[in-house]
């Protein structure tokens, strides 16, 4: 239903070239989950597993098997007794020929015990689901951590444009007032020149912001599996609002316990060891009980045969006992220890990955933090020296130079703020999914 709506509502847009998808981070998550066909397709393996796992446990219960079959026979004498003169003047029949046969039966089977194979088999599938219920969510994790950042990239190229379209304007304004002042012959040529060269390096920047823009916009909307064509105009803003982590032992710790990836692994360890349990049954004998129930025409059980339906059964139990084969248990064994030895291997890795990961997570963040600090004091600097050489320029008392080194430093200090705000955000999604948030 919901994605329905959302089909309507882009079919909509699509239709007014003019109008924008407003978005908020909340929302883009949203959409990214109901169309991220990575995601759907985990899932489909959430559900295959859990249908395995299903399978796997029916055959520990009694199987029912129903069959039918119809022969047609070809044409042989009946079995006759006699004649025997004079006692026996006329043959007996004893067995008909039933030329029609109809056979129905009914068939169950019960595994007693199969050393214990059919519990580890049980455990081993129920774990593997759950295994791949934990991977879904990672990858559900990761699929909102990518949204995330391809959202923010977005802003921060739409953001960086804005100062570079603000630079352009300063710059071109420059330009006018260096063009009075050489008519007016209070400057050179030259310096019209200068300020004409650095307004056409502001322009190409501005043809690449531009250009920025869009492909940050391309990848939010491949992200979150809308058209790349659909224009979006973002609702989210970057709030600074600076978090304490606390310890990072701690943050590791806690990363340790919610990780999906890592409770995955356990889950696949406990597989293994189940795995290795089933190998070994085939050192035990296998006892299954069975039973059947015949309803036949003729029945070939009751004698004389006769040309109507009679029912029968039969119940037993077997007992079987691999006595040598060339060592198949013994290998099927090592395969199982081979496979337990490598998840557990794969157990020490993720936490190996994780503890990097977090504690670089970490780092980033803290320095992410620090870097806005100081952007905020360097755009306040920048702003106070254009302000102040801008109005000495215009009293003519700093040359056209200085004036231009104080546009440059205003763009890169608005430029390197927008950065560690946007860099502040992402380094937060990034230390969240690093603890398993």
């Amino acid at each position: 239903m919901k994605k329905a709506i959302f089909v309507l509502m882009v079919t909509a847009i699509s239709a007014t070239a003019q109008s924008k998808l407003p978005l908020t981070v909340e929302k883009a998550i949203q959409l990214g989950l109901e169309n991220s066909k990575a995601l759907h397709s985990s899932l489909m393996k959430v559900e295959y597993a859990d249908a395995k796992a299903g399978e796997t446990n029916a055959s520990r219960l009694p199987s029912l098997k129903f069959g039918g079959a119809y022969t047609r026979l070809s044409d042989v004498p009946p079995f006759n007794i006699g004649p025997f003169p004079p006692i026996l003047t006329t043959p007996i029949n004893v067995s008909p020929a039933v030329l029609n046969n109809y056979n129905l039966k009914l068939s169950f089977t019960q595994p007693l015990f199969t050393g214990f194979r059919m519990d580890a088999l049980s455990a081993a599938a129920d774990y593997s689901a759950e295994a791949q219920n934990f991977e879904y969510s990672k990858d559900r994790s990761d699929l909102i951590y990518n949204v995330r950042v391809a959202y923010w990239s977005l802003y921060k190229a739409i953001q960086i444009k804005k100062v570079i379209d603000e630079n352009v304007e300063q710059v071109r304004a420059h330009l006018k007032d260096v063009q009075n002042l050489m008519v007016q012959g209070m400057t050179t040529n030259n310096d019209v020149l200068k300020v004409q060269v650095q307004l056409s390096d502001a322009q190409l920047k501005q043809i690449d912001a531009s250009n920025g823009v869009r492909l940050a916009m391309i990848a939010l909307n491949n992200t979150i599996g809308i058209p790349l064509t659909i224009e979006i105009d973002l609702e989210s803003k970057v709030v600074h609002q600076p978090k304490d982590y606390g310890d990072l032992n701690k943050l590791i710790e806690q990363a340790m316990e919610r990780r999906p990836e890592l409770k995955a692994m356990d889950s696949r360890v406990k597989a293994g060891e189940a795995g290795v349990t089933a190998a070994k049954s085939g050192w035990f004998p296998q006892i299954y009980l069975s039973g059947n129930y015949y309803y036949s025409r003729p029945n070939q059980r009751l004698f004389p045969t006769q040309d109507i339906f009679k029912d029968t059964w039969d119940v037993s139990v077997g007992v079987s006992l691999d006595i040598w084969n060339w060592g198949t248990t013994l290998h099927q064994t090592d395969q199982a220890q081979a496979q337990l030895a490598q998840a557990r291997d794969a157990v020490g890795q993720i936490q190996d990955g994780i503890t990097l990961e977090l504690t670089q997570s970490y780092l980033n963040v803290q320095q992410a933090k620090e870097r806005i600090t100081v952007a905020d004091q360097g755009v306040k600097q920048a702003e106070e020296n254009y302000r102040v050489t801008n109005k000495r320029f215009n009293a003519g008392l700093v040359s056209t130079s200085e004036m231009l080194d104080a546009e440059v430093a205003l763009l890169q200090a608005k430029t390197s703020q927008t950065n560690a705000l946007v860099d502040y955000e992402i380094s937060q999604a990034r230390i969240e999914k690093a603890i398993g948030g």
